[in-house]
């Protein structure tokens, strides 16, 4: 690329395009983990340079479990990316957040199983701080584009993230709610860390579509009940993400920025070459 992005949006559920985006081309970005979800679409929106990737796929065709995780957030990084905005259907745990409805979470419990959720190995060791694994400021933009667009949303909270394909069983979705969680979904976990590793600031717009089945008045969740509810909230959706857009750049003064500057473990004389030369747009300001 000539030039750096600078600003990343993954696209979920019902979210493959976003309207008002101008001058776009598509690039296949090679990563060492293999293709993202799709080409990127790089272009203007909100005269600010974007690169969008639907996180599922155009047309909707890679599981939660079947993402690659580590190729998408890589493209990104490679692009220039440092600011990466994330949509993503959730079903609510608690009354107060009701269908139609956001959430801008601040925590996340991981539920997956055998998901890849690290650059790091192969003879290279790091370990990020995670305890925060939303960046403070990009979310706060996220809850001020909220606001701005006239939003119902809701600021903080606690998204489970579970492998799924399934939606959760009742016993399930009561132990989440018995942890004090707010939202389930199938995919933030991954991403967050992963943008974590990668020195990019991290945000998500969780939009909810269902009360998942814990409560009595809604007690089954359907794909199609789902996709009835979504296509109101990515019309919001895409008005938050043209506000927070229009907020950005600004200076990265969070931690995101310098999250391996004390993670990585490994001396770099030890580290193989091959691995130095894959990761070079994540750890080579480190290991030179």
């Amino acid at each position: 690329m000539s030039e750096p992005i600078g600003i990343g949006i993954i696209g979920g559920t019902g979210l493959y395009q976003m309207e008002g985006f101008t001058d776009v081309r598509e690039v296949a970005v090679e990563t060492p983990f293999g293709p993202p979800s799709d080409a990127l679409m790089l272009g203007q929106l909100e005269g600010r340079a974007v690169a969008f990737l639907p996180r599922h796929g155009r047309g909707h065709r890679i599981l939660p479990h079947e993402l690659n995780f580590q190729a998408n957030i890589f493209a990104m990084k490679a692009l220039g990316v440092e600011f990466l905005l994330s949509v993503s259907a959730v079903g609510s745990l608690k009354e107060q957040y009701a269908p139609r409805e956001m959430l801008v979470p601040d925590q996340l419990i991981d539920r997956t199983q055998k998901r890849r959720s690290t650059f790091f190995g192969r003879g290279l060791v790091g370990h990020v701080a995670f305890a925060h694994p939303f960046c403070g400021v990009l979310s706060k933009l996220m809850a001020e584009g909220c606001r701005e667009t006239g939003a119902r949303h809701h600021v903080g909270g606690t998204y489970v993230c579970i492998d799924g394909p399934q939606f959760s069983t009742y016993a399930e979705s009561q132990l989440y709610r018995s942890w004090g969680a707010d939202v389930v979904g199938m995919t933030n976990l991954q991403e967050a860390k992963l943008a974590r590793e990668a020195e990019i600031c991290y945000a998500t717009l969780a939009m909810v579509t269902d009360y998942d089945c814990w409560h009595p008045e809604h007690d089954a969740v359907t794909a199609d009940s789902v996709m009835k509810v979504l296509a109101e909230n990515v019309a919001t959706a895409r008005a938050v993400l043209r506000a927070v857009t229009r907020r950005l750049p600004l200076p990265r003064e969070c931690e995101c920025e310098h999250a391996l500057r004390h993670a990585l473990i490994t001396p770099a004389e030890l580290v193989p070459e091959a691995v130095k030369r894959e990761l070079e747009p994540i750890v080579g300001r480190y290991l030179r």
